[in-house]
């Protein structure tokens, strides 16, 4: 928000303004230590030399400086398959036969160029992850205007696969989190490729709308068209600004304000996350723009005028001086602190000369943009905006609890008690305790808001089983523009209650109530047709009537006396006390009476 002077006013958690923003810089001296091979293109030593940018200018004194935590498993899955994130977790630079069979499937190694299995990729993921999501939490909390993390930003990872040099898409990550306060959320994406993995994950959902300014035509990934705004309750909710070469700053800014007025206008979010692809610039060894620095650190002085909460995330960038160039020049103005052209002595020195200037000009390149054409994309794009309504009206509900810490201390295959906090007892992290209470009692998110309507207009789920894992995961309707992993649309990835995890109990719970609200969508319960879950526990368990499943209860298998899962094919006595125990959360369900329940939804699904 502008005042009346002109300067932007930021809304601090007590509901005062001030006239500078708090900014959190979210940074580990870890991440640039990887290498994705020396002749890649992408090189995580720029974040590196990002950083000793910053320190050299003093920047890092005017910020709350935060060592990200790692992303845990459970965190990840919250949006990527348990088996993609497993496969990453498990597989080596030389990974046996067992493993290798996978690359294809998971678009990695051999199979991928572009996604090499390099030493410590999964350590990198949850490193890039947890520095987006601790950003999200950071905003969430109201204690930053602006968090930053320049190592995150890989906008191109699918919910099951890799894809363009990011494996893991901390930007989905970080906006499930928002998701969690803000009713809806504004993605935007400034790279010089199409972000199509976050506007895949979002394709179906009006709770988070993604606006892409990229190159378009014969041009990795390909997708982007302007026609392309979403599906089901998400159509008009996806923008995409197709460019073509050479486009420079004045055009690119004139249709960023124009488009990103209406969008602000028009959808009102709540925080918005602006991803800085530095490819976008002129020089970059794979792009095509002829963007300034200061052209290209145009849009966060835009954003930052709305007045709403911001996360800055890096992305693309292959010229790394240029890199970092552009992403401390971007730091400094979320700061609102003015710093010398001339860069400082530092052990990056040598690597911004002969000039030694904080500056990229641009440079005479022909912009293939003409007015015409950017009058027509403007023109298209802003008929678009205007089937949304204006600050569209969403019904509200108590947050749910975050059942997940940011700290990867916790064992990943079971979870320790936490007697910290009362309120969340599976909660392994002391920080959640003073943050959570501040969720509860100051935010309200929406009725819906962690299910889409996937029913409207032809949409399809697409359910994939897990068995051993537990849990039915559901994507909404797939892009045809994917080259594999399944479908990605935002239902069932807004669960904050970590489907996919290691208490087995809660997670056939979790699946049964997925299971009644299928058969509620289809209007099936009404018409005094037993729904899928009921119908399962009748059949193991006749005397029960099946009336604790909407409420969240285990779906009931049959146990034998000893409790454990009954061997052959006749039906036998349940035990009451090992129910009891496994629905009150007391013991686990073993492995096979595990497959006992995914045997039977199979089962259930093909009648």
């Amino acid at each position: 928000m502008v005042n009346s002077t002109g300067a932007e006013t930021f809304a601090n958690s007590n509901g005062t303004r001030s006239n500078k923003a708090r900014v959190s810089y979210h940074h580990s001296n870890e991440v640039g230590l990887y290498s994705y091979g020396l002749k890649h293109y992408m090189k995580p030593a720029r974040v590196r030399m990002t950083h000793s940018l910053i320190t050299a200018y003093g920047l890092h004194r005017k910020m709350a400086v935060e060592t990200p935590n790692h992303a845990s498993f459970m965190q990840m899955t919250k949006f990527h398959t348990d088996e993609y994130i497993d496969y990453l977790r498990r597989v080596t630079t030389d990974p046996p036969d067992a493993l290798k069979k996978y690359e294809s499937k998971f678009n990695v190694g051999d199979y991928s160029g572009d996604c090499p299995l390099f030493d410590g990729v999964y350590e990198f993921c949850k490193l890039s992850a947890g520095g987006s999501i601790d950003a999200a939490m950071r905003i969430n909390s109201g204690r930053s205007d602006i968090a930053i993390n320049w190592a995150g930003g890989l906008h191109h990872a699918k919910k099951s696969e890799a894809s363009g040099f990011c494996y893991v898409n901390d930007i989905v990550l970080a906006i499930l989190e928002l998701l969690k306060v803000h009713e809806r959320v504004v993605y935007i994406d400034t790279d010089v490729h199409h972000g199509d993995g976050v506007e895949e994950a979002f394709f179906t959902t009006d709770r988070v709308m993604t606006v892409s300014f990229h190159k378009f035509g014969e041009f990795f990934p390909g997708t982007g068209d302007v026609t392309d705004v979403g599906f089901g309750k998400g159509k008009h909710y996806s923008v995409n600004v197709p460019l073509h070469d050479g486009v420079d700053d004045d055009s690119y800014h004139n249709i960023f304000k124009t488009v990103m007025h209406e969008v602000m206008t028009r959808y009102r979010p709540g925080a918005v996350v602006l991803q800085l692809g530095a490819d976008s610039l002129i020089g970059d060894r794979l792009g095509c723009f002829n963007l300034s620095m200061q052209g290209h650190g145009r849009s966060v002085s835009y954003m930052k005028s709305f007045g709403v909460p911001l996360i800055l995330l890096g992305g693309g960038g292959y010229t790394i001086r240029n890199v970092a160039k552009a992403w401390c020049f971007e730091t400094s103005l979320a700061l609102d602190i003015e710093v010398p052209k001339e860069i400082p002595y530092h052990e990056h020195f040598e690597g911004y000369g002969p000039t030694y200037l904080l500056d990229i000009p641009s440079s005479n390149m022909e912009n293939l943009n003409s007015r015409k054409y950017l009058d027509t994309i403007q023109t298209k794009i802003l008929e678009s905006l205007r089937h949304i309504p204006h600050a569209p009206s969403v019904q509200s509900h108590e947050i749910p609890v975050d059942q997940f810490s940011c700290s990867d201390n916790e064992s990943e295959d079971e979870l320790v008690v936490n007697t910290m906090n009362p309120d969340n007892p599976i909660s392994t992290s002391s920080k959640d305790v003073r943050m959570r209470r501040t969720y509860r009692d100051q935010y309200r998110v929406p009725d819906e808001g962690l299910s889409d309507s996937e029913g409207e207009d032809g949409g399809r789920r697409n359910v994939q089983s897990y068995r051993g894992r537990g849990g039915n995961r559901r994507g909404g309707r797939g892009r045809g523009t994917s080259r594999g992993g399944g479908a990605s649309g935002a239902s069932g990835n807004l669960d904050s209650n970590g489907i996919g995890g290691s208490n087995r109990a809660a997670l056939a719970a979790a699946a049964a109530a997925k299971d009644t609200d299928r058969d509620d969508e289809s209007g099936t319960e009404g018409k005094g047709i037993e729904s899928r879950s009921v119908r399962m526990r009748q059949r193991a368990f006749p005397q029960s009537t099946g009336s604790s499943i909407g409420g969240g209860r285990l779906p009931t298998i049959n146990f034998g006396g000893n409790g454990g899962a009954s061997a052959g094919g006749g039906e036998s006595e349940m035990d009451e006390d090992r129910v009891s125990e496994v629905e009150d959360g007391n013991e686990k369900l073993t492995d096979d009476e595990m497959r006992q329940i995914s045997d039977l939804m199979e089962g259930e699904g093909t009648n």
